[in-house]
């Protein structure tokens, strides 16, 4: 069996072009509703089921890409705008147990996503290939990050949060 914290394998890097750009454009603005299909008809002791021993439920990985994209929607917009930036990081794993990812339901962010894919797609479609070499700079790691490569870790990363739930349905039958 593979291993259920990565169901779509690790992440990979991958050298600018045209059509991979194209390919994560797509998959981005299809992010939010491919979430929405994996959830559907997903009841509370479902969505408060973790998606593998020892992480987080549905629920945490719902508000969690929520508050991930919404983080990286803000980094973009600060190294797109500002020469090298220094990025806050933040705790997701703090964040997953915070009131509202507890008790919003899940639909409050499944429509931010929605509405944020749709500004980021937006915002990135306007991108000369100048601009994806853009930088800024994230303290934990210590390494300057490109738009292009924090782009490629945010279409990965919104297919992994997604194949985890399909996964555990899949696993449970649901």
């Amino acid at each position: 069996m593979k291993d259920p914290r990565y169901p779509i394998g690790n992440f990979e890097f991958k050298p600018f072009s045209q059509d991979i750009k194209n390919d994560w454009l797509a998959e981005m603005k299809a992010a939010p509703t491919n979430l929405d299909v994996a959830l559907q008809n997903l009841n509370n002791e479902q969505l408060d089921t973790p998606y593998r021993d020892g992480g987080w439920t549905v629920r945490q990985l719902v508000h969690h890409l929520a508050d991930s994209h919404m983080n990286a929607f803000i980094v973009f917009k600060l190294a797109l705008t500002e020469d090298l930036p220094t990025i806050k990081d933040y705790s997701e794993n703090d964040w997953s147990f915070t009131t509202d990812v507890l008790h919003t339901p899940i639909q409050v962010s499944v429509t931010l996503l929605s509405a944020l894919h749709q500004r980021w797609v937006d915002l990135l479609h306007s991108f000369t290939d100048e601009q994806w070499q853009r930088k800024f700079f994230h303290p934990t790691h210590n390494v300057e990050i490109s738009l292009w490569d924090f782009f490629a870790v945010y279409t990965w990363h919104g297919k992994h949060h997604v194949a985890h739930i399909t996964t555990l349905r899949e696993l449970r039958g649901w």
